[in-house]
Parts: C-alpha cells; structure tokens; sequence
C-alpha cells in the first residue's frame, strides 16, 4: 500500500484520466523567451518523466497587448505552432500529459499598449492602461478563443485560462478596476460577464474532450476585493460555461500580503478551496506554500481539494513525484520559496532557476555525466557549496572526501534556519544530510583540514565560506557577533544592529519574535498580516493585528539610503513591512562613532546621539575565509574556490550551490 493513497491516486475527468492528483502549476521560467524549443521540451519533458499527473506550461499570451512584457511567448503564428508542438511531443513521449496557460496581462502588461476595463493604472506599472470599448472587448475574447484553438493544434492536452493574480479577466470582476457602467460593468452580473463568456466561447471552439480548466481568485486580498458570495457564483457559471477544473488562485500580485514566499505557513490558504469544493461537481484544485507530498496528502485525505498545485517544488527536484511513489520522499529536494533564482530571476528579466537545485531550466547545458577519468577529491566545508560539489562529484564517479571542522554538514544554513520565517531552510539541511549518508561520500567531520591532509588529492576544492567582517568600530568588543546571537546568545530589551543587509535583517527579525513563529501558526500568521475571510470583509483583506515585539531595535546602516534596497526583489518588501509592524526603526545615512556603556554612539545628517541600547549587533558585512586556500597555494598546490570562500557577498546559498554545481560537472 502506497504512502500517500490520496496524492497518488488516478482522476479521472471524463475523457482522460490523470495518473495522480499532482498539478505542476505554472511558472513563467523565460525559457520560452529564449527561442531554444528544445531546451523548453527538455525542461517539460524531465518532469513529465517524474511523474507529474499534469503540467501546465507558463503563461501564453493570446494577444501582444495582453504580454506581460514585450516580447513575451504565446501562440500568435503557425511558426508557434510547431515551436509548441516540439514540446508536446517530448511530454506525451515521457508519459505526460500538459495544458497551455492562456495568461492576458490586462492592466499588469508591461507596455504601453496594456487594455483593461478602466483606465486605473496598477501599481506595479508605470503603464496607465486603454479601457477597451465593446469592439475591443470583443477582439480580447477572439485572441484567447485563438490561443485555445492554437494549443489544441500544437497537441497540448488542455488549457488553464487565466483569471486570479489580478490578471485581465480578474480586473473585471472587482470595482476596484472595473468602473465601468455598460454591460461590462456595474452589478456583478455584468463584471462576471467576461471570465464566463471566455470559458464559454473557449469550450465551444476546443470541444468536449480537450481540459479546460480555470484559474479563480478565491481571495484578493486588495481592497474593493470580490465578496465569497461572488467567488461561489463566479464558480458555478464557470462550471456551467465548460470548465473541467477550477484552480485555486490567491492574492493579486499588488497585495500587501505575501502569499508563496518563505514565511508563508504551509498550505495557508486550503481553507478555502475545502469551502468552495461543495459548490462545485468538478475537481477543485488547491494551491499555495504545498511543497512535501505529505502536506499534499494531508490536504486531499482532509476533502480540501480534488488535486494539490505545486509549481516551484518541480523546479528543486524535477522526480517529485516518481521519488514519493518510490518510497523515496526523503530524498526529493525542498523548495524552500525563497524566491531567490525562481521569482527574483523572472521579475529582473533573467531565466528562472533553483537556488537547491542549478538544473532547473539548464537541463540541457548543465549535465552530470559520468566522468571517465575518475579523480579523488577532496572538499573543505561542508557548507552550501561544498556540500553540492561533493554530491555531484560523487555522482558522477569520483572519489569524494568532505572535511569540515564542525561536526555536522550544513555550515551557516543553520543560521538561516533559526531565524523566523525560514524555518524551511531545516529541510533542506535535513535533505543534504540524507543525500550525503547515502552517496558515496566519505566525510570527515570534526576535522581540521590542513595542507598536509590534502596532498594526496587529484583536486581541491575550498568552500571554506566566510568570516564576519571587521567594521572597526571603537568599543566593538562590547558588541555580539550575528553568529552568536543566531546560536543562542542572550540579548537584552533594547538592540541596535549594526549593517542592514540580509544578514541585519534577518537578525532584526529573529530579535523581535517572541513565542512560536507566525510561519508555523497559520492563525496567528492571519492576524500578523491582515488575511480575513472574504465572507466577512471584500477581498479577505482585514486590518493586521501583529503581536508585539520582544525587544526595541533598531536596524542602522551606513548608505544614506532606504534600509533593505539590496533584498530580493520579490521579498525584500515582505521583510521590510515584517519589520517596522513591529516598530523596528530603520536608518540610513549612519556613522557609527563609538560603543560605551550607555549604549551607541552615532552620528547623523550631522549630528551625534546615543542609542540606548543594552547590546549592539555586528551584521558589518563578511569577508571569504581563504586561510586554507593561501596555504595551499603556498605549497605548491592550486585549488578550486568557491562559495563565499569565493566572493564574500552576503550568505549568498544560491550562487554557492550553483557554483558548487558547475565545478563539479566540470571536474
């Protein structure tokens, strides 16, 4: 008997049958963009091999209005056409099955000739969009009608429409976008109008045995938001209309919540797919924060959902599925949502990844292949990067030592875990320490490697990472180090950190937490953030209650700018609302002169103060730890340096595990 009988389970939907009840989400991943349809068909091909009941691909734009950017992908010739089929045949040859998103932008397109209802600009545009007239709502229909046909041509198996995320279709449904008076507007009536009519003309135009299926906001979370009353009746006539399946989507890419990051409670938001499902005769599809297959069992054995969402998860560990159906959870990498190659890469234009897995959307380029001429390697660190050189290494044939003084792998992931809202950094600690037991690794904890230990090595690899930086304060021997404070060092009530960088704000956030961590109470993470029930209040959008901070900080740099401009783009706002809900004062512009016993001395626009502050912070920044490296090179010896041994910026896991990874793919 399998371990998860719900999650693996067949659904059937009339004229095909799922192999389980796992849906790969979308994700816009740019490798449409690149124009290589072979790496695309690899990418989607190594999933579907992985076991994956469906895929659905990015999204396709049906129009070049309705792009989220210039130059985004869809299906607008026959060229497309046969671009798309390439990636159809590479699914259906692994076994799978996959539908095309159909994904019009409306008012978040990215250009100057972005549509939608009314002439509302998004703020995260800079673009005031055209309201269309009735001929130019009529054309909108037509393209995605279009798309649809286009899809079914190129062998896609169905089509998810777009119409949550506060996408085009969404934009109709809200008065906070739809202000208009004619028969597109007004009552909600006339705003479902559109959603309806599209999945209607849509369904004609395909066919009964082709998916359809539709992407419904269950919850805004934006202000003038739909009620749940319109979420149901919404639902219904898009059941009617010829939808196959509803998936779940939440929160308007505008909200003042997060909703996929990191600090997000797993599987937050299945309360309301378990309450629309009685609603509905089709599947219901749930989404959000699912990333291990037993959450996904969980939420399907509860009766919350038909068939669980995960998008990301198929970026860490392509075989999720075929790795849980073996009896090999353990070993499917974690996505973590940290957002750092994934989102962060999509929004700043570059090709999407995986900060624990450098494969995802490389496949083709980035190939463990079996080495020929087998080495003994030895690696110092059993940090990020120099557990990753070693897996690989290891992988490929060679044989591997990993050294590290401490007497556990991990190195400063462990700080990472300990902070509030990254609680899932464990897993993936916990996954590096089962791969490592069951590879070929040999380790070598607890010792001290020295060049003399490392002369009878093929190669040498250091990922010593690094050393907190020296900021030169006088007084500074009064200050605590990040690392001690993260492992447990007593901190008084009042705290200045020193440094505003990722490292300053995660200790920022460890500091003012108190008692259990939101990310792991789903209730008490509600109140922090302000997420109701859309039953109660329009859009589920209710004023944050957070719980008050254990301790005043304050969080201080030396740029004279905005504290928190270097975070990541997709989470760098997350961690600077955390913050100053609980009333952490952040500064910019900050000479620090001195620490004494009445707290820091700091010097600003001019003019000196003291904070009085019971204990100071050191997040100063860090420099690589090279120690090893320079006596090795001393002795004759020339090693590969990686990781933060490398270039010391920040704790930057995903550039030291991508590093990790090419290294030893090369060696």
């Amino acid at each position: 008997m399998t371990t998860y009988p719900h999650l693996l389970a067949p659904l059937d939907l009339g004229h095909i049958r799922l192999r389980n009840r796992v849906l790969m989400g979308s994700m816009h991943t740019g490798l449409e963009e690149t124009g290589d349809w072979g790496r695309v068909a690899a990418f989607y091909a190594a999933r579907a091999a992985g076991g994956v009941g469906l895929i659905v691909t990015g999204g396709m734009a049906p129009n070049r209005e309705g792009g989220v950017f210039p130059g985004a992908a869809g299906l607008f010739t026959e060229g497309d056409i046969a671009n798309h089929r390439r990636v159809t045949d590479a699914v259906h040859a692994a076994g799978g099955l996959i539908a095309m998103q159909i994904l019009h932008a409306g008012r978040y397109a990215y250009g100057k000739e972005c549509v939608a209802p009314s002439a509302v600009k998004s703020p995260i545009s800079p673009f005031v969009p055209q309201d269309l007239d009735a001929a130019g709502i009529e054309k909108q229909i037509a393209d995605i009608v279009t798309a649809a046909v286009r899809a079914r041509e190129a062998g896609y198996d169905g089509v998810e429409v777009m119409g949550s995320e506060g996408y085009f279709l969404n934009q109709f449904l809200v008065r906070h976008t739809n202000r208009r008076e004619d028969d597109w507007g007004g009552s909600y009536e006339n705003r479902m109008r559109l959603p309806v009519e599209v999945v209607r003309r849509v369904r004609e135009a395909v066919g009964p045995d082709f998916i359809l299926i539709y992407r419904i906001s269950l919850i805004d979370l934006i202000p003038d938001g739909s009620t749940w009353d319109e979420v149901v009746e919404l639902a219904k006539r898009v059941e009617a209309a010829g939808a196959t399946m509803l998936n779940t989507g939440i929160g308007w890419h505008e909200a003042r919540v997060p909703t996929i990051a990191t600090s997000v409670p797993r599987a937050a938001f299945t309360w309301l797919t378990a309450r629309l499902r009685p609603h509905v005769a089709i599947p219901v599809i749930t989404s959000n924060r699912i990333n291990t297959p037993e959450v996904g069992e969980q939420v399907l054995a509860a009766g919350q959902a038909d068939m669980v969402s995960m998008a990301r998860p198929f970026l860490a560990d392509a075989n999720f599925v075929a790795k849980a159906a073996a009896g090999r959870s353990d070993e499917i990498a974690p996505c973590i949502a940290c957002n750092q190659a994934c989102l962060d890469h999509t929004f700043s234009g570059k090709l999407a990844s995986c900060l624990v897995n450098p494969r995802a959307c490389h496949e083709t380029e980035l190939v463990y292949a079996p080495t020929n001429l087998p080495k003994r390697v030895a690696v110092v660190g059993a940090g990020p990067a120099g557990m990753m050189a070693a897996l690989v290494a290891a992988e490929r044939g060679h044989a591997v030592s990993l050294f590290d003084r401490a007497d556990r792998v991990g190195g400063q992931l462990h700080l990472a875990a300990a902070v509030p809202g990254k609680e899932e950094f464990r897993g993936l600690i916990t996954w590096f320490t089962t791969m490592l037991e069951r590879s070929a690794v040999t380790l070598r904890l607890g010792i001290e490697a020295t060049p003399e230990a490392l002369t009878g090595f093929d190669e040498v690899v250091i990922a010593t990472g690094v050393a907190p930086r020296d900021p030169g304060i006088p007084g500074q021997e009064r200050g605590l180090g990040y690392l001690q404070v993260l492992q447990g060092a007593a901190v008084g009530r009042r705290v200045a950190v020193i440094g505003a960088g990722g490292i300053g704000f995660d200790v920022a956030e460890y500091l003012v937490q108190s008692g259990e961590s939101p990310t792991e109470d789903l209730a008490l993470w509600r109140r922090e953030w302000g997420v109701g029930d859309p039953a109660e209040v329009p859009g589920g959008l209710a004023v944050p209650a957070p719980e008050a901070p254990a301790r005043e900080v304050w969080l201080l740099q030396r740029k004279a700018e905005k504290p928190g401009r270097g975070l990541g783009k997709t989470t760098g706002w997350i961690h600077r609302a955390a913050l100053a809900a609980k009333g952490v004062k952040m500064l910019g512009g900050v000479n620090y002169k001195a620490i004494t016993e009445t707290g820091l001395l700091i010097e600003r626009d001019g003019v000196e103060q003291v904070l009085p502050v019971d204990d100071v912070v050191l997040c100063a920044g860090q420099v690589p730890e090279r120690g090893l490296a320079e006596a090795l090179m001393a002795a004759g010896i020339t090693p590969h340096i990686i990781g933060g041994a490398d270039v010391a910026a920040e704790l930057d896991a995903k550039r030291a595990i991508d590093q990790g990874a090419r290294l030893a793919a090369a060696l």
